[in-house]
């Protein structure tokens, strides 16, 4: 099983590779010690969701777009098939398929573990507003 911590830093770590940018350009951006964010991509710590906003705003990558390739990330590493969210247009609902084609019982459907909470805004530009950007469960 797959740490969150641990996937966390390997996504960050491959986003700030492939843009070929060093820890010490990152840091000095997001204003974290380049010990401590060395120690966040190698999974050795756990980052709070400020310093996530502030290293993700450093990379230009939003923080929720962070959060669903993690997520994608820890169901395949674990095996799991990755289920919707929530069903898509071209799928017909329950009421609207005939009853034959219907299963006997119903699918849960996947809810988010996180979901950004901030008046529909993207949280990277609230942060630099000085708003505060929660994250709710």
């Amino acid at each position: 099983m797959t740490l969150l911590r641990t996937q966390l830093g390997n996504t960050l770590r491959g986003h700030r590779l492939r843009q070929r940018r060093t820890l010490r350009d990152v840091s000095g951006a997001a204003r974290v010690s380049l010990g401590y964010l060395s120690e966040v991509e190698r999974g050795q710590k756990e980052a709070s969701s400020e310093l996530l906003a502030s290293i993700c705003d450093a990379l230009d990558v939003e923080l929720a777009d962070l959060l669903a390739e993690v997520s994608l990330e820890l169901r395949v590493a674990g095996g799991s098939a990755v289920r919707p969210l929530a069903p898509s247009a071209d799928t017909p609902s329950a009421e609207e398929r005939p009853a034959a084609e219907q299963p006997a019982t119903a699918a849960p459907v996947a809810e988010p573990a996180l979901a950004l909470v901030g008046a529909g805004q993207p949280a990277r530009s609230a942060l630099r507003r000085g708003e505060a950007v929660s994250l709710a469960a």
